[in-house]
């Protein structure tokens, strides 16, 4: 709990380790050591993306990987949620359509630029050539309730809303056919979960939904791709743990009277043995006990974070 530390992930300029795999017949992984990861689908007529990278620049190497090992259209991108990290990359695809839960596209116009602003202002490194990013949002094209089925030739894809967690607009991708899954944030893998615009109470029985589709192989928000039944389940319960244990450490606090900034170290102290080595630990934790003590104090929706709030929590708490 250093009081020199830096504001977010403003200090973190190293960077990571591209590596493009396949993990099942139809489907790929981009991930890059602890960043953003981007799951591909590669259908029998075009190609299907999710989650785009930050900006277009940065997505024009996932655009080169692909094109390694398939020449098909880029027809559909698929937002698994609102945040910038995710969505901002997405013109770099052309793609036809931009595919969204309507919850998300609701989240976009609620809170759409401040969480721009938020992000882009937490982690510079991320949002690389950030001047190719057009002005504006990112918008869907085509939104759903529930679930959507799309047809890759005689691939089935199914986009579905499992429950929230990590947002109210939580979509996964989910090929039936080889029980292959892309969770976008909702599942991370030795990477810290951001919670700060998530749903504590909700998050551990949206995982089990996940766990009762049985994936074999999945690529989460963060960390390596999983491409067992063994390292999925390992994947859900890490994250699991993660967020039980955050909420639960929140939630004994409030209930003793304890103000934010007590919570805050308690929950920081009794985490950091166990979750420490995860990326991006110190950039998360201030932001999701921020969400959980309001959650415990009975405020049922995230606020929205704006680059001013960002900077006032982190100085109150870190400072």
């Amino acid at each position: 709990m250093s009081e020199t530390k830096k504001f977010a992930s403003q200090a973190d300029l190293e960077e990571k380790q591209i590596t493009f795999s396949q993990i099942s017949e139809h489907a790929w992984a981009y991930t890059a050591e602890g960043d953003p990861n981007t799951g591909i689908v590669i259908g029998d007529d075009c190609v299907l993306v999710a989650d785009t990278q930050a900006t277009p620049a940065m997505a024009a190497d996932v655009v080169r990987r692909i094109r390694e090992v398939t020449d098909k259209p880029i027809k559909y991108v698929v937002l698994t949620h609102y945040h910038a990290v995710r969505v901002l990359g997405a013109a770099g695809y052309k793609p036809e359509h931009i595919i969204a839960s309507q919850d998300t596209r609701d989240l976009i116009v609620e809170r759409g630029e401040q969480d721009k602003a938020s992000e882009i202002g937490r982690f510079p490194r991320l949002f690389q050539n950030v001047e190719t990013v057009p002005p504006g949002l990112t918008w869907p094209t085509m939104t759903f309730s529930g679930k959507m089925t799309l047809w890759l030739g005689k691939l089935e894809v199914q986009l579905i809303q499992l429950g929230r967690g990590h947002t109210k607009g939580d979509t996964v991708v989910w090929l039936p056919q080889e029980r292959t899954l892309l969770s976008g944030d909702l599942v991370e893998f030795d990477a810290t979960p951001y919670a700060g615009d998530a749903y504590f109470q909700d998050w551990p029985q949206t995982l089990d939904n996940i766990a009762a589709l049985q994936p074999k192989a999945l690529v989460p928000g963060r960390g390596a791709a999983l491409t067992t039944p063994e390292e999925v389940a390992k994947g859900l319960a890490g994250t699991r743990s993660f967020i039980a244990d955050v909420y639960s450490s929140v939630q004994e606090g409030v209930k003793a009277g304890r103000d934010l900034n007590a919570v805050y170290k308690d929950t920081y102290a009794r985490l950091k043995p166990k979750y420490s080595q995860w990326v991006i630990f110190d950039h998360c934790m201030p932001f999701d006990v921020s969400r959980a003590y309001d959650e415990a104090s009975g405020h049922a929706d995230p606020r929205i974070w704006t680059a001013q709030r960002d900077i006032e929590m982190w100085k109150a708490l870190e400072g």
